[in-house]
C-alpha cells in the first residue's frame, strides 16, 4: 500500500467534494432566478489496479449534471409579456451576434427597439404573420426573426376574405327571374333571405355588405333534380333611401353566384358557388376583391339562419398585446379588435437534462442532448405558454443546506485522512533519523 497513494485519494475526495459545494452554491445563489434549474454532483469510484499484497486506493471522479427537464413552480405577474412554458420545451431566444439558444427564463420586456428581451438580454424569437400565417420549421432556425411588440400609431386592414354559413329555407318560394335581386329588383321578404355584413376598406372605412338568397328553381327528391338559389350582394351604401325597401340600388350588384343543392340539402358542384370555390366580390368603389366561402351552407326545411365575418380591421389605436397559449402574438386595438402579429415556436431534445448550460440560463443542443426539433405549442407533445406567469427555479433550499453539511462533514473526513498519511510520512522520515 501506498501512502503517496493514500494521499492522493483523499485529494481526490477533497476536490469531488469541493465539486458538490460549488454546485450547492450555485443552486443556492439562484435560488430566485427565474426557470434556473439546479445542479448537482455524481460521484463514480476510480478503482487502480492491486496485487494479492499491495492494494492501491483509488480516488472519485465527479460530474456535474443538471435537472433541466424538472419544472419549478409557477408564479402569476401583472405583465402579459412575462411568459413561462407549461410542459416540455422551451423558448428560442437570441443575443445581439450571437447564435439561437434555448431557455425556460420567460420574463421578457420590451427594450428600446421594442423588441421583447429578458433579464439576460436575450431577445425572444419567433415567426412573423407578415406573410400569411406561418409555418414551422422542425429542423433548425430558419425563418426566426425577434419578436416586436413597438406600439404604432393607428392601423388598419382592408377586408380580403370572408365566409357566411347556416341553413336557407327549403321550403322558400322560387322567384320569377324578372323579380330577383341580380335584376335590382324587390323580389319581397318573404321571398327572399336577406343578411348583411360590415367590411373594411384600404383606410380602415367601414363597408356594408348586403347579401340576398333567393330560391331560382325547385329540386324534386323523386327524379333526383337540385335545388337552384341565386345569391346577389350589394354595397348597402348604394341602397334606396326612401320607401320600405333598399331597392332599387343606385347601382348594381358587385358579385352574383348560383348555389345547387342536392335532395339532401348539401351544396353541390354544379353551381357558380361550390363547396370547393369561393365568389369573387370586385367592389369598384375600393377596387377590392373579397373572397367569399359559402361553402359551409345547406338547405333544409327550417327557417334561414347563418353567420358570418369578414376579416379585416378599422382604423384604430394600438393599445397593447396579448399572447395566446399557442404562441401567437396579437395586437390589440382599442376597438377590441385583435391582429396576429408573430407566433412563438418551442423547441426541445430527446435527452433536455444533457443539453449544455450557458450564461445567462440558456442552454444549446449536443450530441450527447440529440438535435434541436422545434414545433409550435400544443403539439407533438409540446407544453403550452402561459402569459402572465413566470417559472421559478426548481431548487430546494432545504434539500441544498443539507447537501452543503454532508459536503461538509466529508471533506473534513478525506482532509484527516490527507492528514493522517502525512502523520506516517513524518513517521517513515524520523526512523532515518
Amino acid at each position: 500500500m501506498s501512502i503517496f497513494g493514500t494521499m492522493r485519494t483523499a485529494v481526490s475526495g477533497m476536490n469531488g467534494q469541493a465539486n458538490r459545494l460549488g454546485t450547492v452554491g450555485d443552486n443556492i445563489a439562484n435560488a430566485n432566478t427565474v426557470g434556473y434549474k439546479g445542479a448537482s454532483t455524481s460521484f463514480t469510484s476510480l478503482i487502480l489496479p492491486s496485487s494479492e499484497g499491495s492494494y492501491n486506493s483509488g480516488g472519485v471522479e465527479t460530474k456535474v449534471r443538471y435537472s433541466i427537464s424538472q419544472e419549478g413552480g409557477y408564479s402569476a405577474t401583472t405583465s402579459l409579456t412575462d411568459l413561462s412554458i407549461k410542459g416540455n420545451g422551451f423558448f428560442i431566444v437570441k443575443a445581439e451576434g450571437g447564435s439561437p439558444v434555448l431557455t425556460r427564463a420567460g420574463n421578457f420586456v420590451p427594450d428600446g427597439d421594442g423588441n421583447l428581451v429578458n433579464a439576460a438580454g436575450f431577445a425572444l424569437m419567433g415567426y412573423s404573420y407578415n406573410a400569411g400565417a406561418p409555418a414551422v420549421v422542425v429542423n433548425g432556425f430558419d425563418g426566426l426573426v425577434p419578436v416586436n411588440v413597438k406600439q404604432q400609431g393607428l392601423s388598419a386592414q382592408a377586408s380580403t376574405s370572408g365566409y357566411f354559413q347556416g341553413n336557407i329555407n327549403a321550403g322558400a318560394p322560387v322567384v320569377a327571374a324578372a323579380d330577383l335581386p341580380s335584376a335590382n329588383a324587390d323580389p319581397g321578404a318573404d321571398n327572399t333571405f336577406k343578411t348583411s355584413m360590415v367590411g373594411y376598406d384600404t383606410l380602415g372605412n367601414v363597408v356594408q355588405y348586403d347579401y340576398y338568397f333567393t330560391k331560382t328553381a325547385e329540386g324534386d327528391p323523386s327524379v333526383p333534380t337540385e335545388s337552384e338559389w341565386e345569391v346577389a350582394i350589394y354595397r348597402n351604401a348604394d341602397a334606396a333611401t326612401g320607401g320600405t325597401s333598399s331597392f332599387p340600388y343606385t347601382s348594381g350588384p358587385i358579385a352574383t353566384g348560383t348555389l345547387m343543392f342536392d335532395s339532401y340539402g348539401k351544396l353541390t358542384e354544379s353551381g357558380t358557388v361550390t363547396p370547393t370555390i369561393t365568389l369573387d366580390m370586385d367592389d369598384p368603389v375600393t377596387g377590392q376583391t373579397i373572397e367569399m366561402d359559402f361553402g359551409g351552407l345547406i338547405q333544409l326545411g327550417a327557417q334561414s339562419s347563418g353567420e358570418g365575418k369578414l376579416d379585416g380591421l378599422a382604423a384604430s389605436e394600438l393599445k397593447g398585446v396579448n399572447i395566446d397559449k399557442d404562441g401567437t402574438v396579437y395586437a390589440q386595438y382599442a376597438d377590441g379588435s385583435l391582429k396576429p402579429l408573430y407566433r412563438i415556436p418551442l423547441a426541445t431534445v430527446a435527452s433536455p437534462d444533457l443539453l449544455t448550460p450557458g450564461s445567462g440560463n440558456v442552454y444549446t443542443a449536443n450530441t450527447e442532448s440529440g438535435v434541436t426539433v422545434t414545433g409550435f405549442a400544443q403539439t407533438n407533445g409540446l407544453g403550452y405558454i402561459q402569459s402572465g406567469s413566470l417559472e421559478s427555479s426548481n431548487v430546494d433550499i432545504a434539500e441544498e443546506l443539507t447537501e452543503m453539511i454532508e459536503a461538509q462533514r466529508v471533506y473534513t473526513a478525506n482532509s484527516k485522512v490527507f492528514q493522517t498519511g502525512s502523520d506516517l510520512m513524518e513517521v517513515l522520515v524520523n526512523l532515518k533519523r
